[in-house]
């Protein structure tokens, strides 16, 4: 089991200090998207830049997942290893 943390980021992050164990970087990635749709149902955020980094224990970013869905192409320059 490796941990991996879920900052949320718009420009200054919000770190996850804690992080959370998962068996693969797939289901790591799952927790992230599930992350992002909980908080896309949240009528208080409205930050069109926000999205979840799924960051492994190294410190390397393996996903990241927009909160709202037309923002991905603001940095299209990042890809998911899902």
């Amino acid at each position: 089991m490796q941990t991996y943390y879920f900052d949320m980021k718009d420009g200054v992050p919000t770190r996850d200090r804690a992080g959370l164990q998962f068996p693969s970087v797939a289901a790591a990635i799952e927790h992230g998207k599930r992350l992002a749709q909980q908080l896309r149902g949240d009528p208080r955020i409205n930050e069109p830049n926000l999205y979840i980094s799924v960051v492994d224990e190294s410190g390397r970013e393996v996903h990241r997942e927009w909160i709202y869905k037309g923002a991905a192409h603001q940095n299209p320059g990042r890809a998911s290893r899902a």
